[in-house]
């Protein structure tokens, strides 16, 4: 036992005296023992003035328990009163914001929405409008694009649909890596420059015969697919590192709004699929005799086609322009990461890494996307077949672009629902994605099993319903979510690259789709979509994580446990069993998740962070002369803590106890005390000079 014990202030002898075992005795020698598991724990101190980094108030109840560690009905009555008092600081600053200027509001949304999903907004229009082009191909070029071609060949008609996935499926996988490689904004401003030129080859797109303007199509869609693809992970990663407010990461901000930061420029997608189908019954009106029956003329098509391409590529145009001097600040998160990872280059040892540690997410953020994107093909199954029976000009085009649009209106109701509960701790990402995919399941395998009677006039209106619910609960669900996590559960480094991935395997799922149905009938295709949400649902069950209310700092954090192979000494909150899938829980992902632990680790990984940031301003005059920059949360007593000057410390802690005031949050019962013999002889007697031991 006496080898446990430490002594202090030992030095050599002065000349002249005889040396002992310890050195001289001086007065102030005092023996204990070591800190070992108490040290390990914040002490009252610091607990009080890092509480607002520690147990922030949104996550974190007043005796600092964490939200998710509440029982069913205070959890439900906290995160209620966290979401209230949002909502009430949110509608003041509107408020304010219209006061000052009307417009404001708008702007505030255009900056914050309309500008990080334009790339998306516009992938959506171009999209849509392939679909929406066929039938008007069909009508006007029917020995080419109808059922029984004589001048095309049908492979190369396929083709057009087959290229433009396979597109989008290249973009994804490369742009993802090069997010990661090179850089976010040199991602964000490549694919607006690929999509600008595939909009102006499709809207160019000629040949000396039909065949040959059909292959031209088809890989202008191709090229475009590429860019497209690419706005994926790129708008997904930025839009979660807050890339166009210069890439600094928020704290509070990201873990209440983090979701609907990201599906706001998602659902600018459903905003593209309007714009277009207005804008195509608007064209089609104009040049075919005012009106948009039957028969349509060559003249009527090719200008509604060709401007329906126009008008975008001016768009696009402004995109790249405001991408490259606009957004330069787009890649500083992604930068601050490789600093610290010492990584230059694509973080090849983070991806192996990932691939180990979180398999089982990369098959629930691709599994899950793969299933959606066969049902989000299938939905349009429903449309043909009622349109055909409540319809009295079921060939019109008209007709089926009027439906488009009430279904497009429903699918954004669907967009903004997801929207406003993809942050609410009690639904959040995971349930919704479930519900979602469960919904889907029962509005196909519903009329699966009872065709004949939904496509007659008796069911027609229950199927039609079904159609609608169906475009809704596809929104606010599974296309909505798994855009979404597909980025946020993976680390920074690799982040774009495990988004394109699972969104390449997502597509795969629509050319799987795209295929699949030219070899079946309509009774059969009912009887093999439904068995896909099923599916979706159960991977999302069992291997996706639900990051609702997590902060990504967190898990930046115990992604630097990860990279620095010291997993086990991490016991955030990243690893709370709220916060893992399944699988995770199964595996023992959790089983050193201890709040009080962490708390002192996360001061001294804040410690360490201050340290790099003091380093860095050293070195940089124009830093120095302000220290607060860029770490507003670190208070002016927590950089005199790290200085070492805690005269003030313990006198302040005492007036405050003494008053009946106890700002720092409680531990749990099970901790020890966290009073050393050091720190009780530094309260008796006066701090000492040197610098606290974090």
């Amino acid at each position: 036992m006496a080898s446990l014990l430490r002594r202090h202030r030992e030095h050599d002898p002065p000349i002249g005296e005889i040396p002992v075992p310890h050195g001289p005795e001086t007065g102030d020698e005092h023996q204990h023992y070591p800190k070992g598991a108490s040290s390990s724990y914040a002490t009252d101190y610091e607990r009080q003035i890092f509480s607002h980094l520690t147990h922030p108030d949104d996550s974190y109840t007043n005796e600092g328990v964490y939200w998710a560690d509440l029982p069913f009905f205070k959890k439900f009555s906290f995160v209620s009163a966290v979401d209230r008092a949002e909502t009430a600081a949110e509608a003041r600053g509107i408020w304010a914001m219209f006061k000052a200027d009307p417009l404001s509001p708008l702007t505030w949304y255009f900056r914050n929405a309309v500008l990080p999903g334009a790339g998306l907004g516009l992938e959506g229009y171009v999209l849509f409008s392939i679909g929406n082009l066929t039938p008007l191909f069909s009508a006007v070029w029917g020995t080419c694009w109808g059922s029984k071609p004589t001048e095309c060949s049908v492979n190369w008609v396929s083709a057009v649909t087959y290229l433009e996935v396979i597109g989008i499926m290249v973009g994804q996988v490369a742009v993802g890596i090069i997010g990661d490689w090179i850089g976010r904004r040199w991602g964000l401003i490549q694919d607006a420059v690929v999509m600008l030129l595939g909009l102006c080859m499709l809207t160019g797109s000629w040949g000396v015969t039909l065949q040959g303007w059909v292959i031209m199509y088809a890989w202008s869609l191709f090229v475009y697919g590429i860019g497209v693809g690419g706005e994926y992970p790129i708008t997904a990663t930025s839009s979660m590192e807050n890339a166009v407010s210069a890439g600094k990461l928020s704290t509070r901000d990201d873990r209440l709004h983090r979701g609907r930061k990201v599906t706001m420029a998602f659902l600018m997608q459903g905003w593209g699929q309007f714009v277009n189908q207005v804008a195509l019954i608007v064209l089609l009106v104009i040049f075919n005799r005012g009106h948009g029956n039957p028969p349509y003329s060559m003249t009527a098509a090719q200008y509604a086609f060709r401007l329906s391409f126009a008008f975008p590529a001016l768009g696009t145009l402004w995109l790249a322009y405001y991408r490259t001097w606009k957004m330069k600040a787009a890649g500083k998160h992604l930068e601050k990461a490789k600093k610290k990872a010492n990584v230059t280059g694509y973080d090849v040892r983070s991806l192996k890494l990932t691939v180990g540690n979180f398999g089982g997410r990369l098959l629930a953020t691709a599994g899950g996307w793969f299933c959606n994107d066969v049902f989000f093909y299938g939905n349009k199954l429903f449309q043909s077949q009622f349109i055909n029976v409540i319809s009295n000009n079921p060939k019109s085009i008209m007709t089926t672009w009027t439906w488009n649009l009430v279904n497009v209106v429903v699918s954004l109701a669907g967009y903004y629902a997801a929207s406003m509960l993809i942050d609410n701790k009690m639904y959040g990402r995971k349930n919704m994605q479930q519900v979602g995919f469960l919904m889907c399941f029962i509005m196909f395998v519903v009329p699966a099993f009872n065709y004949e009677y939904y496509t007659s006039p008796a069911g027609i209106h229950a199927f039609q319903a079904m159609y609608f619910l169906s475009s809704f609960f596809n929104q606010f669900g599974p296309n909505s979510v798994t855009f979404l996590v597909a980025g946020e559960v993976y680390p920074t480094q690799i982040r774009a690259s495990a988004h394109g991935f699972s969104a390449m395997i997502g597509k795969a799922g629509a050319l799987l789709a795209s295929v699949l149905y030219n070899y079946i009938d309509n009774p059969t295709k009912f009887l093999v979509v439904p068995w896909f949400g099923l599916a979706g649902m159960l991977i999302t069950l069992i291997w996706l994580p639900d990051t609702t209310g997590l902060d990504l700092k967190e898990q930046e954090r115990r992604w630097q446990y990860i990279l620095d192979g010291r997993e086990n000494e991490y016991h955030g909150i990243a690893i709370h069993p709220q916060h893992l899938s399944l699988w995770e829980r199964w595996m023992g992902a959790g089983k050193n998740y201890h709040p009080d632990l962490d708390t002192k680790a996360k001061i001294r990984d804040i410690h360490t962070d201050w340290e790099e940031r003091e380093a860095s301003r050293a070195a940089s005059d124009a830093e120095s002369a302000n220290p607060m920059d860029d770490d507003d949360d670190i208070t002016n007593e927590i950089h005199e803590y790290f200085r070492g000057n805690r005269n003030n410390s313990y006198n302040s802690l005492k007036n405050e106890k003494s008053n009946g005031l106890d700002p720092s949050p409680s531990r749990s019962q099970e901790a020890p005390s966290d009073r050393t013999l050091e720190e009780e002889q530094v309260e008796r007697y006066g701090p000492r000079e040197s610098a606290p031991a974090i």
